[in-house]
């Protein structure tokens, strides 16, 4: 392919067919415009996926190897880790065959698969962060309860229904994209597939997909994102009937990482959901560029958030490295 950039009139016209006959095969974009350095822009990229990959397999590490780890906030913040490497895993083949050698067709099945994990993995995130807010909750406003609250079989409990949620309202977006009919124009605006950018290459009525994906959006991280929100108004509340400024900040303290993590995920989120409702007259690769550190911000820093912050797990990584010194020599 000669052309600097992919366009609709760089590949051929197909005809509305979903039948396994000719399977559809769309185009994921590249950086376009800036085809020449598009390796030199991908090394940032592919540096951000290894933060993201080794950080929290860090995070997990440590949660498991550390009994005094092994409590509630902790089982949250592998739940965490276990998300943000599952989102990272889900673009990374995809976006990085695309920079590096420039594989840019993907089959319909293959960018609904990859559609249905993104989003999936995306919102248990947004619920596991929920069910972190709950635990501050619990833990400054009734203390007392705290153990009788979180115990292994609720913890438990909450992890498979965020889960059981979020395939129940995926799967219909599933089930209704593949009834779509696909012509003219196959080619999509970011270098991995996102559902309102699938739909919108439709050329049947697409009204459907823009309900169910609403609502399931709706859903999960527009119901989390409130009730979230809730919490932090209680706690603030509680915290400011306590005498002593000393406790004051220690509680507010306890809350510093979690409301970070929360401010890294609903801020690209809600910004990245404006963008493509708003941002129509930016560059082609600016949506491209923009799109994909969105989607690594909350892998990339979560871990690092917590590393620094969280002072049991930092010590818990200095720990863990001196004994692996020590075995060295």
């Amino acid at each position: 392919m000669t052309e600097t950039s992919l366009s609709s009139q760089s590949f051929p016209m197909l005809v509305p067919n979903n039948s396994n006959a000719q399977p559809l095969i769309f185009f994921l974009m590249g950086i376009s415009g800036l085809k020449a350095a598009q390796y030199w822009i991908s090394i940032p990229f592919c540096l951000l996926y290894v933060v993201a990959l080794s950080g929290n397999s860090m995070i997990l590490f440590v949660v498991l190897c550390e009994r005094s780890l092994h409590k509630p906030v902790y089982c949250f913040l592998s739940m965490l880790s276990v998300t943000d490497l599952s989102l990272s895993l889900c673009t990374l083949s995809a976006i990085l065959g695309v920079f590096w050698f420039e594989a840019q067709e993907i089959s319909l099945n293959t960018c609904i698969g990859q559609m249905f994990f993104l989003d999936g993995f995306t919102f248990m995130e947004s619920g596991v962060l929920l069910a972190m807010a709950f635990d501050r909750f619990v833990t400054i406003c009734d203390p007392l309860r705290y153990t009788t609250i979180f115990t292994n079989a609720p913890i438990a409990k909450i992890g498979i229904n965020v889960l059981i949620r979020n395939v129940a309202v995926m799967l219909p977006v599933v089930i209704f994209v593949k009834r779509l009919s696909f012509c003219s124009s196959m080619v999509l605006s970011h270098s991995y597939c996102y559902h309102v950018d699938l739909i919108q290459l439709s050329c049947t009525d697409n009204r459907i997909n823009s309900i169910l994906g609403l609502f399931a959006l709706f859903s999960t991280t527009g119901f989390d994102c409130p009730c979230i929100l809730l919490c932090y108004i209680l706690i603030i509340r509680s915290v400011l009937s306590i005498a002593s400024s000393e406790e004051r900040q220690k509680a507010f303290n306890t809350c510093t990482s979690h409301i970070s993590a929360a401010a890294i995920f609903y801020i690209p989120l809600i910004s990245l959901s404006l963008a493509h409702r708003c941002g129509h007259s930016a560059p082609p690769f600016v949506h491209t560029i923009r799109a994909t550190v969105f989607l690594l911000i909350p892998p990339v820093l979560n871990p690092i958030i917590y590393s620094v912050k969280t002072k049991q797990i930092r010590k818990a990584i200095i720990k863990l490295f001196l004994i692996r010194d020590k075995a060295i020599y």
